[in-house]
C-alpha cells in the first residue's frame, strides 16, 4: 500500500503534471483578460420591404451561411427588425472597443455588454471594410483595455485564445494553434491574416486573439467552411493592422491608403525564366494607369517590382500591403526587374481612389509556314481606327489559335504587346522577335483582353521555331 505521504506528494503534483505534457492551463489568462472583452449586440430597422441588410449579407458572406428569404435572420417576411450579435474588446479606459466592420455596419443601434453585466449604447467611430475593421465607443470610465502584442514576434504553432460570444454564448473560450502568417484571401489584398485552428463560429466576429502572454495579437474576422461552421480554418486581422486603422479612424474618420496604378500578377518560375530574373519572385507589372503615380514614376508594363520603400517584395500579394500602408504624397524608392537588369526608380505614391486601389491583380488559326504559325498563332496588323478604340499604339490581333498557343491559354481577339520584353506593333515585328527568341522554350507574351492586359507564358513544342 502506497505510503501516505507518498500519495499526499502525488495529488500536490497533478496540476504541475498535468502541464508537463505540454499543454498549457489558461484559466489565468482568461480570468485576467475576460474583463476587456465585450459582447456586442446590434438591431437594425430593414430600409426597404425585403429587409435587406448589407452588414447581415457580409456577416453571412464571411460565415459560409445561406442566406434566409429577405436577407434577415430574425425579422420576418414582412420586414420586422433584425439583429446580429458579435465581439469586440476594450482599447481605452475611457471606452474605445475595436469590433468587425461586418458586426456593426449599417446597425441603427449598437448595445455593448460587459463581464460585469453592465450594459452600454454604442456609437460608431468609423469602419473600414476594406481590413473589416470598425471602433465604436461607449459613455464610460475605468474599463480595462487588453495589451497588445508583437505580430512580428508570433510564431506558426504558437498557443492562441479566442475570447468571444459564438452563436451568443457569452465568454466563451477556445484555444488553438498559429496555423499560418501573412495569408491571402480572396478579394482581402490588404490584410495578412493569421490563419488559425481555433474554433470560431458566428459571434466571436470581433473577438481577440490572444497569444499566451494575455497580448491580443489579432481580431477573430472569417472562417472557411462548406457548412457554416467551424471546419478549422479561421483567420484574425493582425493586431498591428487593426490599430492603424482605429487610430485613423479616431483621428480622421477615415482610412487613407497609398496608391501606386498598376495591373499586376504573380511571377512564375516560367516567367522568372523568361525574363533572366534568378528566382520566381516580385510582381510582375502587366499594365500601368495613364496619369497614374506609377506611369510618372517611369514603370512601364513589364517590370518586375522586387522592392518597395525598402521592403521585399516576394509575391503579388506583398505590392498591396506595401503601398496601402504608405502614406499618400510620399516619395519612395520602387526596385524593378528590366530586361535582365535591376533598377531603382522614385515614385511619388497617390492616394487611393477606389475599391481597388489602382492596384489590382490582373484577371486571364494557323495560317501558313511562318514563325507566329509554328506556336499555333494566325495574326494580324491591327487598323488605325482599332489602335484608337483601344487606346493602344502597337500590338497585333490573334486571328486563330491552335497548338502550343491554345495551351498557353491565348484566345482569338487578344491582342498581343510584347514577346519576351520587345515591344511588337505588327506582324512583321512579332516575328522578328520570336526569331530573336529561338532558343528560349519559354515564351512571356504581354497580352491585353478587353481592359486589362496580363503576361502569359507559352511553352514550345518540340522542334517549334
Amino acid at each position: 500500500m502506497m505510503p501516505r505521504f507518498v500519495l499526499l506528494f502525488v495529488l500536490m503534483m497533478l496540476p504541475w503534471l498535468a502541464r508537463a505534457d505540454g499543454l498549457p492551463d489558461f484559466s489565468d489568462l482568461v480570468e485576467r483578460e475576460s474583463a476587456s472583452v465585450v459582447n456586442i449586440s446590434t438591431t437594425q430597422t430593414p430600409k426597404n420591404q425585403e429587409g435587406s441588410d448589407e452588414g447581415m449579407q457580409e456577416f453571412f458572406r464571411r460565415y459560409g451561411i445561406p442566406t434566409p428569404p429577405g436577407g434577415a435572420p430574425h425579422g420576418g417576411p414582412g420586414g420586422g427588425e433584425t439583429h446580429s450579435l458579435g465581439s469586440g474588446f476594450v482599447i481605452s479606459a475611457d471606452g474605445y472597443i475595436l469590433t468587425n466592420s461586418h458586426v456593426v455596419s449599417g446597425a441603427d443601434e449598437i448595445t455593448v455588454a460587459l463581464t460585469d453585466k453592465r450594459e452600454f449604447k454604442a456609437k460608431v467611430i468609423g469602419t473600414d471594410a476594406k481590413t473589416d475593421v470598425a471602433l465604436i465607443k461607449v459613455e464610460a470610465s475605468g474599463l480595462k483595455p487588453v495589451k497588445t502584442g508583437d505580430v512580428e514576434h508570433l510564431k506558426v504553432g504558437e498557443w492562441v485564445v479566442a475570447i468571444g460570444s459564438p452563436f451568443g454564448f457569452e465568454s466563451t473560450v477556445t484555444k488553438g494553434i498559429v496555423s499560418a502568417k501573412g495569408r491571402s484571401l480572396p478579394q482581402e489584398t490588404l490584410v495578412p491574416f493569421i490563419q488559425t485552428d481555433v474554433p470560431i463560429n458566428p459571434g466571436n466576429s470581433g473577438g481577440p486573439l490572444f497569444n499566451l502572454k494575455g497580448e491580443v495579437v489579432g481580431i477573430n474576422s472569417q472562417i472557411y467552411s462548406r457548412t457554416g461552421g467551424f471546419m478549422g480554418l479561421s483567420f484574425a486581422i493582425p493586431i498591428d493592422v487593426a490599430l492603424d486603422v482605429s487610430r485613423q479612424l479616431r483621428e480622421t474618420g477615415k482610412v487613407t491608403r497609398g496608391w501606386l496604378g498598376v495591373v499586376i500578377q504573380d511571377v512564375t518560375h516560367d516567367i522568372a525564366d523568361s525574363f533572366g530574373l534568378p528566382g520566381a519572385q516580385g510582381a510582375l507589372v502587366a499594365s500601368v494607369e495613364k496619369g497614374g503615380p506609377a506611369e510618372h514614376g517611369g514603370l512601364l508594363p513589364s517590370d518586375i517590382i522586387t522592392r518597395f520603400d525598402g521592403k521585399a517584395i516576394n509575391s503579388r500579394e506583398d505590392l498591396p500591403r506595401a503601398v496601402g500602408g504608405t502614406h499618400p504624397g510620399s516619395s519612395v524608392k520602387v526596385t524593378v526587374w528590366r530586361k535582365g537588369a535591376s533598377k531603382d526608380l522614385t515614385v511619388a505614391v497617390g492616394e487611393m481612389p477606389g475599391d481597388d486601389g489602382g492596384l489590382r491583380p490582373a484577371s486571364r488559326k494557323t495560317n501558313g509556314d511562318n514563325p507566329a504559325a509554328r506556336i499555333g498563332l494566325a495574326l494580324g496588323n491591327l487598323k488605325d481606327d482599332q489602335r484608337k478604340e483601344l487606346d493602344l499604339k502597337g500590338g497585333v490581333l490573334v486571328q486563330e489559335v491552335g497548338g502550343a498557343a491554345a495551351k498557353a491559354g491565348l484566345q482569338v481577339g487578344d491582342v498581343i504587346l510584347s514577346l519576351n520584353n520587345a515591344d511588337v506593333a505588327s506582324v512583321e515585328e512579332f516575328n522578328k522577335a520570336l526569331g530573336a527568341a529561338a532558343d528560349k522554350k519559354v515564351l512571356a507574351l504581354l497580352v491585353r483582353r478587353g481592359d486589362s492586359s496580363r503576361f502569359i507564358t507559352l511553352k514550345k513544342d518540340a522542334g517549334a521555331g
